[in-house]
């Protein structure tokens, strides 16, 4: 599929856009919205720690400041021997603003590749309908 491909190559190039000078880790990700805007995502580090964004809450967090909502896939790449898998936090991130079922790429080194889902990734999330509002 050409779009795919595409996506994992936004992933895979936002890698060499990281801000990772204390770990040296850097992630990139691509989130597709369901009208086709694509948007790169990295991680970007601070000093305290604590303030650090993950790339895949970057691309959501730019998505969503621009009107975006809908979303259909979301690649992930990593500086991995396997799959990069997703931190907690931006897991909740993709349990927010995206169906269960929406496919995640997880991508590795070498061209490792994983195939999944929010709902996969993050099995009985926390969300709006566990809020008792009234």
């Amino acid at each position: 599929m050409k779009a795919k491909q595409e996506w994992i190559d936004l992933a895979t190039q936002a890698l060499d856009k990281a801000y990772v000078p204390y770990s040296h880790f850097p992630v990139g990700a691509c989130l597709v919205c369901e009208d086709g805007t694509l948007y790169q995502g990295i991680n970007i580090e601070n000093a305290s720690y604590g303030l650090t964004n993950c790339a895949e809450r970057t691309a959501f967090f730019k998505a969503v400041s621009e009107g975006k909502r809908n979303f259909s896939h979301l690649v992930i790449a990593g500086h991995t021997p396997e799959p990069i898998s997703p931190c907690g936090a931006c897991r909740q991130v993709m349990a927010e603003f995206c169906t269960p079922d929406m496919p995640v790429t997880l991508i590795g080194d070498e061209g490792v590749i994983k195939e999944t889902t929010v709902e996969e990734l993050l099995p009985y999330s926390f969300s709006n309908q566990d809020l008792h509002v009234h």
